[in-house]
């Protein structure tokens, strides 16, 4: 156990203690699909939240790209709605391998909020799920703290920092890096000088976290050294949350670009790579 990871049996001993909360997202059937899937089997009293009703703004309105942060005063009463105190510990976890739930973790820590996720995520959890809808915890107080502006990149960032030579990783999978396919934005490809990162590649073939001595040498292969603060981007700005947390687990800060490729392509005028870049 630490303040970033928990295993499933920890979870059990300290169960009563802190808030547990399921991750869940839909790339095709919107919340509507991510409720389900929670329904269907989830750690029993876990709450749930939804990544694009729960951990996002409306795109290109209320942020850059397609999953903006929301806005601070409504994330702080999804919290509370939630039944998530201002003293609470959360536990979160998804169905995959945490680069869903990595989001959840991100926005908690950003504003100083204690969270770690469960390593392995739900098939970690090897005891009987509980089904149906979330149960209702008390409403909490409301605390609304602002997102930190040093932790979050925009566009115009990640050109200057390129320009000097900072490193830009790309946690998308290396097809959408080289741009082989694009499922999901008008346009293939990466942000040229950006190094590839995927996501999956910080967990084991358990699905557990890799050792803080293998991330390091992971993020040391593509340019992250001491020292380094990287930026990191995906599609959207969620999944690149987990090359974040994983950057942590080995020793590293890093920053998130916010809007992520859905920003930088919603501007033509932008550059693109494709292939290769190392």
């Amino acid at each position: 156990m630490s303040d970033l990871l928990v295993d499933a049996g920890w979870l059990v001993a300290h169960r009563d203690e802190l808030v547990v909360a399921d991750v869940r997202w839909s790339a095709t059937g919107g919340t509507v699909e991510a409720e389900h899937a929670f329904e269907a089997g989830h750690i029993p009293g876990a709450v749930f939240f939804d990544v694009d009703r729960d951990l996002a703004g409306e795109p290109f309105v209320e942020g850059p790209g397609r999953h903006p942060l929301p806005d601070a005063e409504r994330f702080a009463s999804t919290l509370a709605a939630r039944g998530v105190g201002p003293d609470d510990r959360i536990i979160a976890y998804d169905d995959g391998v945490g680069s869903v739930a990595a989001r959840l973790w991100w926005m908690l820590d950003a504003i100083g909020r204690p969270c770690a996720l469960l390593d392995g995520g739900l098939a970690a959890w090897r005891r009987p799920l509980e089904t149906g809808p979330a149960g209702v915890r008390p409403v909490a107080d409301v605390v609304v703290r602002p997102w930190p502006e040093d932790l979050l990149v925009d566009a115009q960032g990640v050109a200057t920092a390129l320009g000097v030579g900072d490193v830009v990783l790309d946690a998308r999978v290396g097809e959408r890096y080289r741009g082989e396919t694009e499922p999901i934005d008008p346009v293939a490809g990466h942000i040229p000088g950006a190094r590839s990162a995927p996501f999956p590649d910080v967990v084991a073939a358990d699905g557990r976290f890799r050792s803080s001595e293998d991330l390091r040498a992971h993020f040391e292969a593509v340019g992250v050294g001491d020292g380094t603060a990287p930026i990191v981007y995906c599609g959207s700005g969620v999944t690149a949350s987990l090359d974040v947390f994983a950057l942590r687990l080995a020793g590293h800060a890093a920053r998130l670009y916010e809007g992520s490729w859905s920003d930088w392509v919603h501007d033509p005028s932008r550059p693109i790579a494709t292939g290769d870049e190392r």
